[in-house]
């Protein structure tokens, strides 16, 4: 059973891995106005940045929102490392059964350009019974609703 659980993290570190770097690939492969982006490069720090996110995380998924958050902006491109208030979606086999839906906080790093965002969020599960407790990194998809 143990040699399955690491080569589902191998799995899992792979896949973060190759979405890092399609991320930096497309972000250098977007053509950048120099004088445009200079006079607009921001870092401020901010209570919500309108960002809403769908992933999977820990064999579940996950709805977010940015909560308060360092960002830095740098023309239509903006990078955000905030907590993350999420609902959670996992469905529990075991004996007793806790909810689908669960209230939780996580911290996590977003990239948005214009309209679209990429986040990378981490949640910590408590011990359990049955489970050490660790953090799970997820990815997720989302929408910038500021730039509209």
């Amino acid at each position: 059973m143990l040699p399955l659980k690491n080569n589902y993290r191998n799995m899992k570190l792979k896949i973060v891995f190759t979405f890092i770097v399609l991320f930096l690939a497309i972000n250098l492969a977007f053509p950048q106005n120099l004088e445009d982006t200079e006079s607009k490069s921001t870092v401020r720090v901010s209570a919500f940045d309108g960002v809403f996110a769908f992933g999977f995380v820990n064999g579940g998924g996950f709805t977010n929102f940015t909560g308060p958050n360092i960002n830095m902006t740098y023309g239509h491109h903006k990078y955000i490392l905030s907590a993350l208030p999420s609902l959670r979606y996992k469905r529990d086999r075991s004996e007793p059964r806790n909810a689908f839906v669960t209230l939780n906080l996580g911290v996590g790093f977003t990239y948005s350009y214009k309209l679209f965002a990429i986040q990378i969020p981490l949640y910590y599960n408590p011990k359990t019974a049955t489970e050490n407790g660790e953090w799970h990194v997820g990815i997720g998809l989302g929408m910038r609703l500021n730039y509209l």
